[in-house]
C-alpha cells in the first residue's frame, strides 16, 4: 500500500485504495454501456462492430492507464457518444467520406490537440474562464448528467407537443429507475458508503427477479480482433487533402477542445481540487493525457476519446487519485472476455445513479453571484444550455459568447482578460462551423 501511495499520494488526497476501488466500479459500472453503444453508432459508418467493440475497452483503458498515472485525476477517458455520432452519421454518412479516412481526419486533429497542449494554449483558455462561469459548467454538467439518466431511466420521454414529458408507469423499465433511484436516495441520506455502486447492484437483481433484466446466456467469450480498424488511420493520411477534410479535421478539434476542456472543469471541481485561486493543479498532465488518449484511440479505430462525465459517479464515491482511473482501466481490459455478463445491465440500472450525480454537482450554483446580472446571464446561459442542446461545448459556447457582452454592457470590460475576447471570436466561429449544415 505504501508504494501506491508514494505514486497516487493517496493520503495527501485523503482516501485509500478501497475507497479508489469502489469509486473505480461505480465509475466502470456507469460507463460500461460505451462498450456496447460505440460500436452500435461506429458500425453504421461501416467499421466491423466486433473489432469496434475490442478496440472501445482497449482505447478506454489505455485513456485510463495516461490519466491515471501522468495526471494522477480520478477521470475516465473513453469513447464520448457524442463524438461517435459525429464521426458516423455527420462525416462518414453524411459527407460521404470513408471511415477510413474519418479516422485520419481524427488522427491529424489529436496531433494537433498535442501541439497546442504542448504550447500550454489549453492551460490558458482554461485559466482565463472566471470562476462564476467555472461554478455554471460544473452546474451545468450536473443537469446535463441529470437529464441523460431520467432520459436513460424512460422518467423523461420524447414529446411530440412539448419536446420532452414525463415516462409512462406502464412501462416495467420506469419502474427498475424508481426502485434503484429510491433506494440509492435512501442509502445517500443514510450516508452509506458506497450507496451509489451498492444501488446499481441492487436493482440489477431487483430487475433480474421481477424478469425485466434478461440473466446472461454466459460469463465469458473471446475479444473480436481489432485488425479490421488497427492502423487505418495511419494508412489514409495521404487522403486528407481537400478544403472539405481539413474542415473536418478543425470540428474533431474544436469539438472535443471544448468538450473536454468544459467536463475537466466540472469533475477537477467537484472533486474538490481547484485551489482557492481557481487554478486546477496539473491540469496540463490532464491535457496531454487526453490528447494522446485521442491519438491511441484512432489508431486503434475508434472516435475521438474524451473525458468521461460519467468519472463523477466515481467522484462521488470518493475517488480524488489517478488510482481510480487506474482500476477503471483494468476492469476495461478484463471486461473484454465478460462481455456476456455485461451486456444484460441495461442503462435503467446507471440511471439513478447519474441523477444523483447532477443534484451533487448543482451544488455549485449557489457560489454563481446571481446578484450581478453581468455574471448571472451568462452563467444561466451555461448552466441551462448544456442540458437543453445536449451538448457541453454547445452551452460552454453560448455563456462564453454572452459574458464579454454583458461586462461591456456593464462598463466592466477591464475585468474581461484579453483571452475571453479571443474565445469570443473563437466560440463565434465554432457555432458556424458547427451549426451551419
Amino acid at each position: 500500500m505504501q508504494f501506491l501511495d508514494k505514486i497516487f499520494h493517496l493520503e495527501d488526497a485523503h482516501t485509500n485504495v478501497k475507497r479508489e476501488l469502489i469509486a473505480a466500479l461505480t465509475t466502470f459500472v456507469s460507463l460500461s454501456y460505451i462498450l456496447f453503444v460505440n460500436p452500435n453508432i461506429l458500425s453504421a459508418a461501416g467499421i466491423n462492430k466486433g473489432a469496434a467493440f475490442t478496440v472501445t475497452a482497449i482505447a478506454t483503458a489505455i485513456g485510463c492507464f495516461l490519466m491515471g498515472f501522468i495526471a494522477n485525476y480520478p477521470i475516465a477517458l473513453a469513447p464520448t457518444l457524442g463524438s461517435a455520432a459525429f464521426f458516423s452519421y455527420n462525416v462518414v454518412i453524411g459527407m460521404h467520406i470513408n471511415w477510413q479516412t474519418a479516422l485520419a481526419s481524427v488522427l491529424v486533429a489529436s496531433i494537433l490537440f498535442i501541439l497546442i497542449t504542448v504550447l500550454k494554449l489549453r492551460e490558458k483558455v482554461v485559466d482565463a474562464i472566471p470562476q462564476d462561469l467555472k461554478y455554471a459548467i460544473s452546474a451545468g454538467i450536473g443537469l446535463f448528467i441529470a437529464f441523460i439518466g431520467l432520459q436513460n431511466g424512460k422518467l423523461i420521454v420524447d414529446n411530440k407537443s412539448s419536446l420532452v414529458g414525463l415516462g409512462s408507469f406502464n412501462n416495467p423499465a420506469v419502474w427498475i429507475t424508481l426502485f434503484g433511484l429510491i433506494l440509492t436516495v435512501i442509502l445517500m441520506a443514510a450516508k452509506v458508503p458506497g450507496s451509489i455502486f451498492i444501488g446499481m447492484i441492487v436493482t440489477a437483481i431487483f430487475g433480474m427477479v421481477i424478469g425485466q433484466i434478461p440473466m446472461p446466456h454466459g460469463i465469458v467469450s473471446g475479444a473480436p480482433s481489432i485488425a479490421p480498424t488497427f492502423g487505418q488511420a495511419v494508412f489514409h493520411l495521404k487522403d486528407i487533402n481537400t478544403p472539405q477534410l481539413f474542415m473536418v479535421v478543425l470540428t474533431f478539434l474544436l469539438v472535443t477542445f471544448f468538450d473536454t476542456a468544459g467536463t475537466l472543469i466540472g469533475m477537477t471541481q467537484q472533486a474538490g481540487m481547484v485551489d482557492k485561486n481557481g487554478k486546477i493543479p496539473r491540469i496540463g498532465k490532464a491535457f496531454l493525457s487526453d490528447s494522446l488518449a485521442m491519438v491511441e484511440g484512432s489508431v486503434l479505430g475508434t472516435a475521438p476519446l474524451g473525458t468521461s462525465v460519467e468519472s463523477s459517479a466515481g467522484i462521488a464515491m470518493g475517488g480524488r487519485t489517478g488510482l481510480t482511473a487506474i482500476f477503471v482501466g483494468i476492469l476495461f481490459l478484463i471486461s473484454m472476455i465478460f462481455s456476456p455478463l455485461l451486456a444484460v445491465i441495461p442503462t435503467t440500472v446507471t440511471a439513478p445513479a447519474l441523477i444523483i450525480v447532477g443534484v451533487l454537482m448543482a451544488g455549485n450554483l449557489k457560489y454563481i453571484h446571481w446578484d450581478n446580472f453581468e455574471i448571472a446571464f451568462p452563467s444561466f446561459l451555461v448552466v441551462v444550455g448544456m442540458p437543453l442542446t445536449y451538448s457541453i461545448s454547445d452551452g460552454l459556447a453560448l455563456g462564453m459568447i454572452a459574458y464579454p457582452i454583458t461586462m461591456i454592457a456593464s462598463k466592466r470590460y477591464k475585468e474581461v482578460s484579453p483571452m475571453m475576447y479571443i474565445l469570443f471570436v473563437i466560440f463565434v466561429i465554432f457555432f458556424l462551423i458547427t451549426n451551419m449544415g
